[in-house]
């Protein structure tokens, strides 16, 4: 419980980040994603909820899949691309490799519930 919990609560504070400092994150989507703002304020909620589903273990299998393909979203569009940027690569490296370890987490704990919803 205590590493489920631990493991939810950097979500909900990316979630609040992604509300409050909404020109941090601005400067940081590509520019082929939709609505810009708007998606920010929706990934911030997103991330707030996934949060909340695993701190109170309600809806934990659909939430971390979410999140993990969430996640994969975030790689894939902005951290890949960034690596690319010679001003901000190391940057975007760092962001890749937690949100893979994030990832992996994720997906640990949708294993294990299912794992445990067989038994």
């Amino acid at each position: 419980m205590i590493g489920r919990i631990l493991f939810a609560i950097p979500f909900a504070i990316f979630g609040l980040n992604h509300l409050f400092f909404l020109d941090f994150y601005i400067g940081t989507v590509s520019s082929f994603i939709p609505l810009g703002p708007y998606t920010i304020i929706l990934t911030g909620i997103f991330l707030i909820l996934a949060s909340l589903s695993i701190i109170f273990n309600k809806y934990i299998k659909v939430s971390t899949i979410l999140l993990s393909v969430l996640l994969l979203i975030f790689i894939l569009t902005i951290h890949i691309p960034g690596l690319f940027d010679p001003e901000k690569w190391q940057f975007a490296l760092i962001e890749l490799l937690k949100d893979t370890s994030l990832l992996g987490g994720s997906l640990m704990i949708a294993g294990m519930v299912i794992e445990n919803e067989k038994s």
